[in-house]
C-alpha cells in the first residue's frame, strides 16, 4: 500500500470513528449492528483495513452519514480536509457532551467569536 492509500484510509477511518461517537456506539455495538467483528471496526477506524461497497454503505445508513461525509474531501482536490478544518480531539470530546453542555460550548464559542471580531475592530481604527 502506497503512502496516498494509506492516508485516504486514515482519513476516511477518522470519519468512520467519529460518527460512531456522534452515534453513541462502542465498536462492540456497531459490529454487532453490521455483523462485523470489533476487531475489523477498529482496523477500518485506524485504516489499516477498508471496507466493500456494501460494508460502506451499510455503515452510512447505520451510522445516518451520507457517502459524501467520508468522500468528499478525497474527491474534491481544491477542498480542505477534515483535518485541517477541524481539531480531531476537540471534536470527539464536543460529540460526547450532552445536549446541554454542547449549548455552553456554543455559547462560549459566540463569545469568543465576538471578543475576537472586536478587538479586529480595535486594531483597525487604532
Amino acid at each position: 500500500m502506497n503512502t496516498q492509500e494509506r492516508n485516504l484510509r486514515r482519513s476516511i477511518g477518522r470519519k468512520i470513528k467519529l460518527a460512531r461517537i456522534r452515534s453513541k456506539y462502542t465498536q462492540e455495538q456497531l459490529a454487532e449492528k453490521l455483523s462485523l467483528s470489533t476487531r475489523y471496526i477498529s482496523q477500518l477506524e485506524r485504516g489499516i483495513a477498508f471496507g466493500s461497497a456494501t460494508t460502506i454503505t451499510n455503515l452510512c445508513k447505520i451510522l445516518n452519514i451520507n457517502s459524501d461525509f467520508l468522500f468528499h474531501d478525497i474527491i474534491k482536490k481544491d477542498s480542505q480536509s477534515l483535518d485541517e478544518l477541524v481539531d480531531m480531539n476537540f471534536l470527539q470530546n464536543y460529540l460526547k457532551l450532552n445536549s446541554y453542555n454542547k449549548a455552553v460550548i456554543n455559547s462560549i464559542t459566540t463569545g469568543l467569536m465576538k471578543l475576537q471580531s472586536d478587538e479586529y475592530e480595535n486594531e483597525q481604527h487604532s
